[in-house]
């Protein structure tokens, strides 16, 4: 076989690139004959990409609007699934009564699940990995004093603890860490030792109430895996983002994947599962430290995350803010679930089946019908203290930056009481308990204690 060249190579079908020259070279170095050279060749040929669903599946409808608000966010919701449910690996979604929208259309909601086929699609589980709730029986100790105790415990706001506060992280997760490609870097392991008992700020909360059916004091935390979860996140886009670019261009890169029989994607799968453990080892630390501190022992304790990727046999069930009823997503889980509303609504104990329509999902809380930049223009013209006195009256609700953040008040959140129709309406899980507010913690505007925005207050 004569020489061949770079021109020829292409004239054979190949895309050019950096691997051209190296493959002429080892053709001609080698002196492979024809049935060799295509052979050899074949590695570097163009793959048939992946189209977007002509005729995208169904999904399911677990909402209605009741209201003129609530028929904007719904039809947004509805129009952004429709969008996404053309993603060529899905194979089933649902909506849930908390759903609103996050984004671009084609952007999961939340309150969103949507089935794939041997896929895990990072944006769809989104930069807050695992995000959940945990709740310990303090039985029949004070509510203030278990709000007092783990507001001592407790760190919201920006980054981690200092290094005199910090919990331990297990020598055998630190392992565990250390062996996965995704997470063993100096970054990631320094946010996994600073932020371990820590809760971020936005919706994340902590929250006391007492059980409807025994009156035992409850402790519930809602969070998730802050910036050790953040930082995968990250590393999973951008690998989901080569293999958009090489399987399926057309594909929304918010929607790009990991396929899972690739070893990119099973290491990624790893890597979710040490989030997991992290993160429930983040509840348990300042559940754990507030029992010491009060020198009792817990009497019972559920957890349950609500943002998370779910597999069964080669279907991986995406929940971006959905809770899991189904046992066989968490195997290693007993007892009921956890769904939050807002901070002046009880905290509700559920079960349940799965049935067609909910696949195994129930709401993971209140959801919001409008923004938070478009709630604040709605409180306009009214101070922050008085709106804060009115909508937490008789309730012991703080905020550990001092800040109040009007965009976590109840009235920023969607109806409760719709909610709670629509999950019996749809079969989403049965109310067994609820845990009655006393009062809760969360971060506040931390923004407005940022040095910038100091400095121009300061100024003002």
């Amino acid at each position: 076989m004569e020489k061949i060249t770079a021109k020829q190579l292409i004239a054979m079908g190949f895309k050019s690139g950096k691997w051209i020259p190296e493959a002429v070279e080892y053709i001609n170095t080698n002196h492979l004959n024809e049935r060799e050279c295509l052979q050899y060749l074949e590695q570097f040929r163009p793959k048939k990409t992946i189209k977007l669903h002509e005729s995208p599946p169904d999904f399911k409808v677990n909402i209605r609007a009741e209201t003129v608000l609530e028929e904007e966010n719904v039809a947004s919701v509805l129009e952004s699934m429709k969008e996404l449910m053309k993603t060529p690996t899905l194979v089933n979604g649902g909506v849930m009564p908390d759903s609103c929208p996050t984004g671009p259309k084609g952007i999961i909601p939340v309150g969103g699940v949507a089935v794939a086929k041997n896929a895990i699609h990072p944006g769809m589980h989104s930069a807050d990995i695992c995000c959940s709730v945990m709740l310990t029986d303090f039985g029949k100790v004070a509510p203030k004093e278990v709000l007092d105790a783990a507001h001592s415990i407790t760190h919201f706001g920006y980054g981690g603890r200092s290094r005199e506060d910090q919990f331990r992280l297990p020598a055998n997760l630190l392992q565990e860490i250390e062996g996965n490609f995704y997470l063993n870097s100096k970054k990631s392991i320094a946010a996994a030792r600073a932020q371990l008992g820590t809760q971020g700020d936005g919706n994340h909360f902590l929250f006391v109430g007492t059980s409807k059916n025994t009156g035992n004091t409850m402790m519930v935390t809602h969070h998730g895996s802050r910036g050790f979860g953040a930082g995968l996140y990250k590393q999973g886009m951008r690998v989901a983002e080569r293999f958009r670019k090489e399987l399926s261009p057309d594909t929304l890169k918010q929607n790009a994947w990991i396929p899972f029989d690739t070893e990119e994607g099973t290491r990624y799968w790893e890597a979710l599962q040490i989030i997991r453990k992290w993160t429930k080892l983040n509840h348990e630390v300042l559940h754990d430290a507030t029992l010491e501190k009060l020198g009792i022992q817990q009497c019972d304790r559920y957890w349950n995350e609500h943002n998370f990727v779910f597999k069964q046999e080669d279907l991986f069930y995406h929940a971006k803010g959905a809770t899991p009823l189904a046992a066989q997503f968490m195997p290693d889980v007993s007892g009921p679930r956890l769904i939050p509303l807002n901070m002046s609504e009880p905290v509700l104990i559920v079960q349940g089946e799965t049935t067609a329509s909910n696949l195994g999902f129930a709401p993971h809380g209140a959801g919001r019908n409008i923004s938070r930049t478009a709630h604040r223009k709605i409180k306009e013209g009214r101070s922050m203290e008085a709106i804060f006195q009115e909508e937490t009256a008789g309730l012991d609700v703080r905020f550990y930056s001092g800040e109040i953040d009007i965009t976590e008040l109840p009235s920023a959140y969607k109806n409760a009481d719709t909610v709670r129709r629509q999950m019996e309406e749809f079969g989403l899980g049965e109310v067994i308990d609820e845990v009655l507010p006393y009062g809760c913690i969360m971060a506040g505007a931390i923004q407005n204690n940022a040095p910038g925005n100091r400095k121009r207050r300061k100024k003002s």
